[in-house]
């Protein structure tokens, strides 16, 4: 296989012989040493190389992972916004991240002030009562807040409510945390506009139901106007009504959870407070319970003593522990960062500008990709692919052809009520000059559809691997170097 340098792997660029350091002379002398029993039988077979060849691979690997410090991420569901700098400062400072997790209480009044100060804060902001930061993902979250519901049931001997009812449009982690927290779904459908069909719902409604799982704005990005009938119709029928925070970027300083109703909530601390993504790693997923439900959140929990210093507690009821510890303090401090520095003015504008700057790329490009859904959205909407769809240019080809300009694709293929959905977020932290930019690609790659259909389906045409078979990879995954 001919491979450009920069995009070689580092067993393509090993030689035999090559080093690129040099260890100082073994001080211990024999008074150190390995049984021979955990000693390898064979080398372990790593790359060799010299350090410019390692600094360069490293440094050019780097360039080929996009990422919002590189370039726009108009990733719809998903938040993908700027991490500003000065919350990595603050996370990074000596007198938190030198903490051990099994300190004294004594010794970590400053960390668990910085937990108790952002629980106070997310249950101001989403209007709950309580919040614990312990779960360390949005799914995890979700999760988390499931088996409070099944808690507070269980709390009542009400044993028979194992079914949760989810939207055909929710997001996946809905329906699969339902599912490892022992309950059984049941799917209501959405009106022409998007919005949960109460006139479904309604006859699900039943004592079997424990909760009903809702994205408020929902993953079309559109906002359900009927959300306080249906709490009304959920609360009457003894079920409790979750919010996924997903979509809590556009609420920001606009409406809060708790005063739609809803009885428990998850946020997203990466999509909507600005601190580090994905990876299965550095995420949190705090959640948020209305007043009476306290009880039932996870051990252990930070609490303020009335002299004024910070305690970490376990109770009763609570559903013992989610995690290790406290979950990731880390990205709590980032995120405490994020809200203090915004203030509450700052954070009152953030709903409003993501919703301005969404509804701008919507009405720039709807008269080149088709819209199903009429009307002012939210943070986010989705466009069903091209509206000229006979040059046979799908959605996947656009995204592919996004890559040769320099733009992270959108959502693509969901939500699965549109064969060719195509769901753009900008955020609020975009400058007009970027969207407008975007806009003119996006526009271009339109044209190019109808005049040079090729160019386009055959995207990427300028990163290190082209347009792969999607299917022959997933069937066939290369896992190793030796399969090349």
């Amino acid at each position: 296989m001919n491979r450009e340098p920069y995009s070689k792997l580092i067993f393509e660029l090993s030689r035999s012989g090559r080093r690129g350091y040099s260890l100082p002379a073994n001080k211990f002398k024999n008074e150190c040493y390995l049984p021979q029993y955990l000693k390898r039988e064979s080398p372990l077979g790593l790359p060799e190389v010299d350090e410019p060849t390692l600094v360069r691979h490293y440094n050019n690997m780097s360039t080929n992972n996009f990422g919002v410090d590189t370039g726009f991420y108009p990733l719809g569901s998903c938040t993908m916004k700027y991490n500003p700098k000065i919350n990595e400062e603050i996370s990074r400072h000596g007198g938190f991240s030198s903490l051990h997790p099994l300190a004294p209480v004594s010794a970590t009044q400053g960390a668990l002030k910085v937990y108790y100060t952002l629980q106070k804060a997310l249950s101001e902001i989403g209007g709950m009562a309580e919040f614990t930061l312990n779960p360390f993902a949005g799914a995890h979250g979700e999760l988390t807040g499931l088996m409070v519901i099944r808690a507070y049931h269980r709390g009542r001997g009400d044993e028979k409510r194992t079914k949760v009812i989810v939207p055909d449009s929710a997001h996946g982690t809905n329906p699969a945390s339902a599912a490892v927290a022992g309950l059984e779904i049941v799917e209501v459908k959405s009106r022409p506009d998007g919005t949960v069909d109460v006139d479904d719902l309604r006859p699900l409604l039943d004592d079997s139901i424990a909760a009903v799982m809702m994205t408020n704005p929902n993953t079309l990005g559109i906002f359900e106007k009927n959300i306080p009938e249906i709490a009304k119709l959920v609360h009457d029928a003894g079920a409790l009504l979750y919010y996924d925070g997903a979509n809590l970027n556009p609420m920001l300083g606009v409406a809060r959870p708790g005063d739609m109703g809803f009885d428990v909530m998850h946020i997203n601390l990466h999509k909507t407070f600005s601190t580090p993504h994905g990876g299965g790693g550095p995420g949190s997923g705090p959640v948020g319970v209305r007043a009476g439900l306290e009880q039932y959140l996870p051990n252990p929990r930070v609490v303020v003593r009335e002299n004024g210093t910070y305690d970490v507690v376990s109770e009763p009821d609570a559903l013992g522990r989610v995690s290790g510890w406290l979950g990731n303090f880390a990205v709590s401090m980032r995120a405490l960062s994020y809200i203090l520095s915004l203030g509450s003015a700052g954070l009152m504008q953030v709903g409003k500008l993501a919703t301005l700057n969404a509804n701008y790329i919507k009405e720039s490009l709807k008269d080149l990709y088709r819209l199903p859904i009429e009307g002012l959205c939210k943070h986010e909407f989705v466009f069903d692919g091209l509206a000229d769809k006979s040059t046979g240019v799908t959605t996947l080809n656009v995204a592919k052809r996004l890559l040769d300009h320099g733009y992270h694709a959108p959502t693509i293929y969901f939500p699965l009520l549109f064969h060719e959905s195509l769901m753009i977020e900008p955020t609020e932290t975009e400058s007009l000059e970027t969207i407008n930019e975007f806009i003119e690609v996006m526009r271009k790659i339109a044209r190019e559809a109808v005049e040079n259909p090729e160019v386009v389906k055959a995207a990427p045409h300028n990163t290190p691997i082209g347009h792969p078979d999607d299917t022959e990879a997933a069937l066939h995954p290369v896992t190793a170097f030796g399969q090349l």
